[in-house]
């Protein structure tokens, strides 16, 4: 990065270990939401935003490290990151229409039984 400016590597070294540390504790934070809820929809977002996150660390260590297989795995990640947050919403929605729907049949059941005395 900066091999002719002395001092710039290790500004940039510093600057990198303070970003991790930074999203490390995001990372643990957005695990704690999670893991807590209370809605299924915060543990969803919390679960994107924790491969975000992930994804933003691979690419800091692959200027880091300098090695350049680690932005390749960066983007292997961001896709299943992606599929996984598609599936986990889809699966969610299902479920939850499934219960409304349920519970739509139930109250209708017992609105004809208010109306008609009887069971």
């Amino acid at each position: 990065m900066g091999e002719g400016v002395p001092g710039l590597e290790q500004a940039y070294q510093i600057l990198f270990t303070v970003a991790l540390i930074f999203l490390a504790l995001m990372l643990v934070l957005c695990l704690i939401r999670a893991i807590i809820g209370p809605r299924v929809a915060d543990r969803i977002v919390a679960v994107n935003m924790m491969g975000t996150m992930v994804m933003v660390i691979i690419a800091i260590l692959t200027l880091m490290l300098k090695e350049g297989y680690l932005a390749d795995i960066c983007l292997i990640y961001a896709m299943i990151s992606f599929l996984a947050v598609v599936l986990l919403t889809k699966i969610y929605t299902g479920v939850y229409l499934e219960r409304k729907s349920r519970e739509d049949g139930v109250q209708g059941k017992e609105k004809e039984v208010l109306k008609h005395g009887s069971v």
